[in-house]
């Protein structure tokens, strides 16, 4: 059953038409990719399937009991709104009944008879429509994207965070049709792999526009691609997608210059009988023309060429000696030494706020140590791509933001120089757009401008910070070709693994707390000893719990003594025990007594319950780190 079908849907910005008479559809169950260069109409075509943009012509058709969630790029809120007020803006009934619950609980501190009551009807309506598993789920969900201050101000959040706020809203939503625009953005490599798993799990039908192609890989079973102003479907993964593609480029050069060929001939014809032509065949002449639409189809755009020269690098590079920086009680670095040598591949990896981006600043001179000497050599020349992108005047021209920089550019092992309205004629943008105002450029093609303004440079030491956010897949490739045999040294924070697996050779591991631990291999190496040490650690707790406890101390490591496991395992056992007493409470609440005293009793019990759970919890979460 089709739960979303679009027929011949036509979109144009003045002359620049993104597509033409499209059409496909999307199944109950589908995980679908949609895939497509920047500046082609993804962000378009999402925001007319979502209902906030119009198509100039065509229909859509949207099975009557199908819900639609969508997670845009740049997620929207009313600022005066708290985090969890922002999250329980939705017409689901479960959700409501959870923020009724969890607003009614709050209140029932008071004591007073009212909010009783209030607690009571929450409690039957939580009965009523199954909400405890959703609660439950809720509490899973905001953990894993690590939202953890749901009265803080929307005003007060951070674009990382503002993301992981609407990924939170649209997830419990659980809508039947889920539309997520590049949902791996801002988010570190744990919340990905379980976002991957969730939604593998999950019966959700999905359209998603992504560059992270592990994550695509594993969640897609279908990409649809806007390409040349039509729409082009590949049932299988990635891998397949880019077999059949090159496949399908190829047979359209033969048939194009086919088309050509005949046309030459058929044109030769037409002007042989000028004054015949009424008495010609007609179905010839329509042929003809039907011949010069093809052989004047529009071809596929060209890759961007990346043939950048390189400064010459001397000797000495880059060294760290005993630097540490810290931001209040924020530890980031802590003695970190290191030395560069040419052609370093670095990656860094780490969790959100443990001071990645801080790094690359001091580095760069933009933030200064506390302490300890940072030394760049006299030949390294910096070129570095930093989350915020270009600040620039977005009034501007794109060939002025290149031409403010140099007129002329130097390309290739040989120095040749060409115009730099030839260079952005390689990176994609033709003479038109190149007159376009950069505040007119899509999101992936400021991207691409910006990373042109520093390629331009010719510099011998790249720095790049979340490089593939907004690129598309196809100018991530160039990029990871161009990068693979650059020649100077490289440094890169990406959360993109497919990214950071084929172009670092050595990891930094920003462990927190200023402890940084450099790793002698490739990403995916890491995550799978990352995995298989949790792994491990969990089996040896789980012996532990099943051995007969045998205190023993070490120098370096602190364990518990006799009196705290006997305290841990108690802990254990009056939080399962205290769960118990909340639980029946509860039940008790919403079983329909009516005497107000009892009632008021019982609420207040459950109060001090979850007190005493919150005290408990903290005191066995402190013990478990030893065990």
């Amino acid at each position: 059953m089709n739960l979303l079908s679009v027929e011949n849907l036509s979109k144009s910005f003045g002359d620049k038409v993104l597509f033409d008479e499209i059409s496909f559809g999307l199944a109950k169950g589908d995980k679908t990719a949609l895939v497509a260069h920047n500046g082609a109409g993804k962000t378009t075509l999402l925001n007319i399937l979502t209902g906030s943009d119009d198509a100039d012509s065509g229909e859509m058709g949207v099975n009557n009991e199908t819900s639609i969630g969508f997670l845009p790029q740049v997620p929207i809120f009313d600022e005066k709104k708290t985090v969890i007020e922002s999250i329980f803006t939705t017409d689901n009934p479960a959700v409501e009944a959870v923020k009724e619950y969890e607003a009614s609980l709050k209140e029932a501190e008071s004591g007073t008879m009212e909010s009783i009551e209030r607690l009571t009807e929450a409690s039957n309506t939580m009965e009523e429509l199954n909400a405890w598993d959703f609660e439950t789920e809720m509490k899973i969900i905001l953990g894993k994207l690590n939202i953890l201050h749901l009265e803080q101000p929307i005003s007060e959040l951070s674009g990382g965070q503002r993301k992981r706020v609407a990924m939170a809203k649209v997830l419990l939503e659980k809508p039947d049709l889920l539309i997520l625009d590049e949902p791996t953005n801002h988010l570190d490599v744990e919340m990905i792999e379980w976002l991957e798993e969730y939604l593998t799990r999950s019966t959700l039908t999905l359209l998603l526009v992504t560059h992270d192609r592990y994550f695509l890989d594993r969640i897609c079973t279908q990409i649809i691609e806007l390409e040349d102003q039509t729409i082009f479907k590949y049932e299988g993964n990635y891998e397949y997608y880019l077999q059949k593609k090159e496949e399908r480029k190829q047979i359209d050069a033969i048939n194009s210059e086919k088309a050509q060929n005949l046309m030459s001939k058929e044109l030769d014809w037409m002007r042989r009988q000028p004054k015949a032509r009424s008495t010609k065949a007609k179905y010839r002449v329509e042929a003809f023309y039907d011949l010069k639409d093809r052989a004047k189809k529009p071809q596929t755009r060209g890759d961007i060429k990346l043939d950048m020269n390189m400064s010459r690098m001397g000797s000495k590079i880059l060294e760290l000696d005993s630097v540490q920086k810290s931001f209040d009680e924020l530890t980031i670095l802590e003695n970190f030494n290191y030395i560069f040598k040419k052609r370093e591949r670095v990656g860094i990896v780490g969790k959100n706020g443990v001071g990645k981006s801080t790094f690359l600043n001091m580095i760069m001179g933009l933030e200064k140590a506390d302490s300890g000497n940072i030394t760049t050599g006299e030949t390294v020349v910096f070129g570095y791509y930093s989350q915020q992108g270009m600040i620039i005047d977005e009034s501007k021209k794109v060939i002025d933001i290149i031409t403010d920089i140099s007129e002329e550019v130097v390309v290739g092992k040989k120095g040749e120089t060409i115009s730099a309205m030839s260079m952005l004629n390689r990176f994609q943008f033709p003479p038109k757009s190149q007159q376009t105002p950069v505040h007119k450029l899509s999101g992936g093609e400021k991207r691409r401008l910006y990373l042109l303004t520093i390629l331009i440079k010719n510099p011998n030491f790249l720095i790049l910070d979340e490089p593939t956010n907004d690129l598309d897949l196809q100018t991530l490739q160039t990029l990871e070709d161009f990068l693979d045999e650059f020649n100077g040294c490289l440094m890169i924070v990406t959360h993109d693994r497919y990214f950071m697996d084929r172009l670092a050779d050595h990891l930094f591991i920003f462990e927190g707390e200023g402890i940084v631990k450099d790793f002698n291999g490739k990403y995916s190496d890491y995550r799978e000893m990352k995995k298989e040490g949790e792994r491990q650690a969990f089996l040896d707790k789980k012996a532990k719990k099943a051995a007969v406890p045998t205190p023993t101390r070490t120098e370096d490591k602190r364990v518990l003594t006799f009196k705290e496991k006997q305290e841990y395992e108690k802990l254990e056992s009056e939080i399962e025990g205290l769960e118990t007493q909340k639980a029946e409470l509860e039940a008790k609440m919403i079983s329909g007594e009516t005497d107000h005293e009892v009632l008021q009793g019982w609420s207040q019990d459950i109060i001090d319950i979850m007190a005493k759970l919150d005290e408990k919890s903290e005191r066995w979460m402190e013990l478990a780190e030893f065990v």
